[in-house]
């Protein structure tokens, strides 16, 4: 079987975790598009990496790679994942997606048309406990699910992030508060509705949101913020008519210790661990298999335009104070 080739577009810090986990999973970084190949940073983090050619965005959708991995600001997602995607590459995404669903669709489209495999990359996803978590609750275990609350923020320190800028497609949600939307959805389905409130920067990115998806007979809250300080705050708590299920460190990607989550029920109380793992790289080489035709994508692109609803209707519910139904 020949190398799966790769074209990494930026050099953003999310890349060192995802070059690694390339590698892992028996692929190449042949190269790296930058917005300046002259910059000594870009230079730097090629050969830092060994990634043996560097040119621009341009040349990366120009060059024979069979995929792209997608991590520069937000609003650089769906123009550059179209690009790739009309290329003929299939494409690995940082989420958010896109900056709202009608974007989301098209990109969709476009894989379609493409037929090439677009994923958001959620790497949590391909956590060992997430797996856990959605058997617990899709067994009933917990009886029929009441409550769902998340919690995920930490400290932005930095005042030149891109984060802050709302041209950008900064904010709190898009950047944290995002998990907590996916992984409800994982667990519950998609919500019928969804109200919010959100404290805004001057420059009118959200600083924290906090919000509530009405699934029906459960009811989802999130919280999430740029200045909880750190380290970051994550946590679950699962209710249901049968028992609780709580978690911390939920969201963690790559685990270099042992993760937890605590049940209780009437037959007692337990606690599930998990050993260290890469979450990362079990994403790559879920991607590639799916590249090459030899498994189905587990979270193809309608996932994403689900998931892009539903941050739609909070900004909107945020930003106009009232209750938002989801678009179907």
């Amino acid at each position: 079987m020949t190398t799966f080739t790769w074209g990494i577009l930026g050099a953003a810090r999310i890349a060192r975790a995802l070059i690694p986990a390339i590698r892992v999973a028996g692929g190449e970084v042949a190269v790296l598009g930058v917005r300046d190949p002259h910059s000594e940073r870009a230079r730097a983090f090629a050969e830092e990496w060994g990634i043996p050619h560097m040119g621009t965005y341009d040349d990366v959708m120009a060059s024979d790679v069979q995929a792209v991995y997608n991590p520069l600001p937000n609003d650089a997602h769906r123009p550059w994942t179209q690009a790739a995607l009309r290329a003929g590459k299939h494409a690995l995404t940082e989420k958010p997606l896109c900056l709202n669903a009608g974007e989301a669709q098209l990109l969709a489209d476009t894989a379609a048309r493409s037929g090439r495999v677009l994923l958001e990359a959620f790497a949590y996803r391909f956590q060992p406990h997430v797996t856990r978590l959605r058997e617990i609750v899709a067994g009933g275990e917990l009886g029929e699910v009441l409550a769902y609350r998340g919690a995920f923020g930490f400290g932005l320190m930095r005042p030149d992030d891109f984060r802050w800028e709302a041209e950008k497609g900064g904010g709190a949600l898009y950047d944290v508060g995002c998990y907590l939307v996916n992984l409800a959805r994982l667990l519950l389905g998609e919500p019928e509705s969804v109200t919010a409130q959100a404290r805004w920067t001057a420059g009118g990115v959200d600083l924290g949101l906090s919000g509530t998806l009405n699934f029906g007979q459960a009811l989802a809250s999130l919280d999430c913020a740029f200045d909880w300080g750190n380290p970051p705050t994550q946590r679950l708590m699962v209710v249901g008519t049968a028992g609780t299920l709580e978690m911390t460190g939920v969201f963690r990607s790559r685990t270099e210790t042992e993760l937890s989550f605590r049940v209780q029920t009437a037959a007692g109380e337990r606690t599930e661990t998990f050993a260290p793992h890469d979450g990362y790289a079990a994403m790559v080489t879920h991607f590639q298999r799916a590249a090459r035709g030899e498994e189905a994508a587990l979270y193809p692109p309608e996932d994403a335009v689900c998931q892009a609803r539903v941050l739609d209707a909070l900004f909107t519910a945020a930003r106009e104070g009232r209750q938002v139904l989801v678009e179907r």
